[in-house]
């Protein structure tokens, strides 16, 4: 239970708007499934995040970091403590000549869309990705052939010692859906890019059209976090899914979406379970036909 008395002191250090007590997770999630949250902090300066995750720690809180919940799988019954939301409040964008400079919370389309207006390229491929940029370095996001680390210059981030250091690129250890950021229990602030010149009609037209396949093969009607599995070695989780028959399939109101097999998505007022149980059985079923272990992208909070 978290005192009135270090609530009040949330409230006056980041307003009234930045302190919501009992707020539904389903409002914060792409899946648009989960309980309420005992206490959501919404700060909107590196100082203000720095303050209250040190008070929560000092208090023996739990708490999680999140940025717009694109990853995310949050608990039917929602979580105990606080969740600290770095996303409407703390997505500030910065150019200056080839670099551009992004808080966390900023979206990964306003992102592109800030470089192309500036004339800037590269980033055209992470224009329809629905996450923020914080999560985006933290899992080394990517789509078509492209991935963040491709001009990525440096992370900004407050250590577990509530330092606030810049780690360069060569320090990040990107790999597939990885960054060094979790092992090291970081919390991502910012990120540069260093981007080449490009011409905003093309870059415009590529992003564009990346989204319009977007659009015709992936179930972006649905509520979704984007493609439920990693990519195995040597394989593609949509074909083993589809493989298995497993296309359409349901539990409760979630279902393997029928246009790509690789999405599981909220199809009819799923809850967290539905989802949860799905993600477990089509990896059951497909190792067991297969041979083939998926690992979920999807990040769980909370009990299950």
């Amino acid at each position: 239970m978290i005192s009135d008395k270090l609530i009040a002191k949330f409230v006056s250090f980041l307003g009234g708007e930045g302190v919501r007590r009992d707020e539904p997770m389903a409002a914060h999630t792409t899946f648009k499934t989960g309980g309420p949250v005992e206490l959501m902090l919404l700060p909107h300066t590196e100082e203000e995040v720095a303050g209250v995750l040190y008070d929560l720690r000092q208090e023996g809180i739990p708490f999680v970091v999140i940025g717009r919940g694109s990853n995310l799988l949050v608990s039917d019954e929602g979580l105990q403590g606080a969740v600290v939301k770095l996303a409407d409040r703390f997505d500030a964008i910065t150019i200056e000549r080839n670099r551009i400079f992004a808080q966390s919370g900023a979206h990964l389309k306003l992102l592109c869309m800030e470089a192309i207006r500036a004339g800037l390229a590269g980033l055209e491929f992470a224009g329809g990705i629905p996450g923020c940029v914080g999560g985006a370095v933290c899992m080394n996001a990517g789509a078509y052939d492209g991935e963040i680390r491709d001009f990525f210059t440096s992370a900004r981030v407050l250590t577990p010692e509530f330092e606030i250091i810049d780690i360069p690129a060569a320090d990040m250890q990107f790999g597939y859906r990885h960054s060094v950021i979790f092992e090291k229990n970081h919390v991502v602030l910012g990120a540069a890019f260093t981007l080449p010149d490009g011409d905003p009609e093309a870059s415009l037209s590529k992003m564009n059209g990346f989204n319009a396949r977007r659009r015709e093969k992936q179930p972006l009607e649905y509520p979704s976090a984007g493609s439920t599995f990693k990519r195995p070695k040597g394989n593609f989780a949509g074909t083993l899914i589809e493989k298995c028959g497993l296309k359409g399939y349901m539990i409760g109101g979630a279902q393997v979406s029928e246009k790509h097999a690789g999405f599981i998505i909220n199809a009819k007022d799923a809850s967290s379970r539905d989802i949860y149980e799905l993600i477990l059985y089509v990896k059951h079923t497909v190792e067991e036909r297969t041979g083939v272990i998926m690992e979920p992208e999807v990040r769980l909070l909370g009990k299950f």
